[in-house]
């Protein structure tokens, strides 16, 4: 079943082409990522499908809706965890949970024991009763993704999951994402870590300059292309990934 299709999207800021004509369909249960570096239009496509914003030309269909005409029952249905922190500083973990659930009218009896479960799913159970500003960047990052769940979404979008992290906190993120695959929810990342893209998607999608150059499974790129996938990025794009991330 296809969850997200896209025909021909384009995205312009004033003169600026973030997104040039792009194509693609994510099917269910499979975790799709957007690789490339900064500014190659990974984060303005992910906005487009969970109706942040209007595409200027294109279509893009999310369980069948249009973005632009059914984006409240799209909203309904997916999660999302933003590259920056919008947590509430005033208030604790668990409150940060709790109130957040009203965004889908979910009733408080339902959401404090719906907060519990995803804070012991992203392990801050422990930390339920801290204030915001205590935690690690790492601690905020599995929060978010905590978040990002609590109305069980059918569609999980996340972008950047781990900018910034350090290894152990990565690991971490990594392996909840593998436990989300496993109860078949669809995920769509953006990520410029070539580690992350190998290990944790199903299929990936090269971007550079608004376009995808490539997109197919990891395994079938780096046997199609040699080499890593980072090999592979190097080879279409004439860029070494690593070098060009800020």
């Amino acid at each position: 079943m296809v969850i997200v299709r896209a025909e021909h999207l384009v995205k312009h800021y004033g003169n600026l082409c973030a997104v040039d004509n792009i194509s693609f369909e994510i099917m269910k249960g499979e975790c799709f990522g957007f690789l490339g570096p900064n500014g190659a239009g990974k984060t303005t496509a992910m906005g487009i499908i969970y109706c942040f914003m209007p595409p200027t030309a294109g279509t893009v269909a999310v369980f069948g809706l249009d973005v632009t005409k059914q984006p409240s029952v799209i909203k309904s249905r997916i999660g999302v965890m933003p590259q920056d922190d919008n947590l509430d500083p005033d208030l604790s973990v668990l409150q940060n949970l709790i109130v957040y659930a009203r965004y889908f009218d979910i009733p408080k009896k339902i959401a404090v024991p719906r907060a519990w479960e995803l804070l012991d799913f992203v392990e801050l159970k422990d930390k339920a009763h801290v204030n915001i500003k205590s935690l690690s960047g790492g601690m905020k990052r599995r929060l978010l993704l905590g978040r990002a769940l609590l109305n069980n979404p059918e569609l999980l979008i996340m972008d950047e999951p781990t900018v910034g992290l350090d290894p152990h906190s990565r690991r971490s993120v990594w392996e909840n994402l593998t436990h989300l695959k496993a109860r078949d929810t669809t995920i769509i990342l953006t990520t410029h870590y070539i580690e992350e893209a190998e290990r944790i998607c199903d299929r990936v999608a090269i971007m550079d300059n608004g376009k995808i150059i490539e997109a197919d499974t990891p395994a079938t790129l780096m046997a199609r292309y040699g080499g890593n996938l980072e090999d592979v990025y190097l080879r279409l794009t004439g860029k070494r990934l690593r070098e060009v991330i800020v």
